[in-house]
This record gives C-alpha cells, sequence and structure tokens, in this order.
C-alpha cells in the first residue's frame, strides 16, 4: 500500500474512532468530516506520531476549507497515531481546537488538488 493510501486507511480508521469517542456524526463534505449533535460542523485531521524517516507528523489544513469552517464556527478535532502493521493503529493523543483558535497559519502552495492554499501545522503546535 502507498504512503498516500496508508495516511488515507489510517485518517478513516481516526475518524470513526473520534466519531465514537466524541458522539460525531460522521459526515462527507470537502470541508468538514462530521458534526457535533448540535450542528456543528468538524474536521478531523489526523497525523502519524513520527513517520517513517523520524521527521514529526504534520496537519495539513487546507485555506479555502479552513475559512468556511470558522465562518460556520466550526472545530477541529487533532488526532496523532501510531500505526502497527499494514492496517492497525493506536492513537496517541486528541485534542478538540476551535478553527477561530488555530495558530497563525503560513499558507503556501501545495494544496492544488484542492484548488486551495495550504499550510502545514506541526504537532507541537497543536499539543
Amino acid at each position: 500500500m502507498n504512503r498516500s493510501k496508508r495516511a488515507n486507511h489510517f485518517g478513516t480508521i481516526c475518524e470513526k474512532r473520534m466519531a465514537r469517542k466524541r458522539r460525531f456524526v460522521l459526515e462527507r463534505a470537502s470541508w468538514h468530516d462530521a458534526r457535533f449533535q448540535n450542528g456543528t460542523p468538524v474536521e478531523i485531521k489526523s497525523t502519524m506520531l513520527e513517520h517513517s524517516d523520524g521527521q514529526p507528523g504534520n496537519f495539513k489544513i487546507y485555506r479555502a476549507y479552513h475559512d468556511r469552517l470558522r465562518r460556520a464556527d466550526g472545530w477541529y478535532c487533532f488526532v496523532v497515531y501510531r500505526p502497527h502493521g499494514c492496517s492497525g493503529c493506536t492513537i496517541v493523543k486528541d485534542k478538540m481546537v476551535k478553527a477561530m483558535n488555530l495558530p497563525l497559519l503560513r499558507w503556501h502552495g501545495g494544496g492544488e488538488h484542492r484548488e486551495t492554499l495550504q499550510a502545514k501545522v506541526h504537532i507541537s503546535h497543536v499539543f
């Protein structure tokens, strides 16, 4: 399984676990993954604790989706996981952060496939 398919696979596992833990209703939309019971949107972002090259993971935030989440008074659910084997993972930590309260983002290219700018947020800036 290539790297991006693995990341997507683990991301899906994290989304399902956070939905159970935090009682989200999963919802497929371009700009968010779930909603609280009251309808408030939540974007679930996950990353590996450490990549195979030893570098710490980071969360990718896309500007168009971030702006929409902020306007909707939405939240991020950040999840750090450690993969084991090809299919399993352990959630190391998770944290809810209001989109409005995200640390200052430095936007750059790289989100072309989403037709927007992106920012990388290091684990240490969230936890």
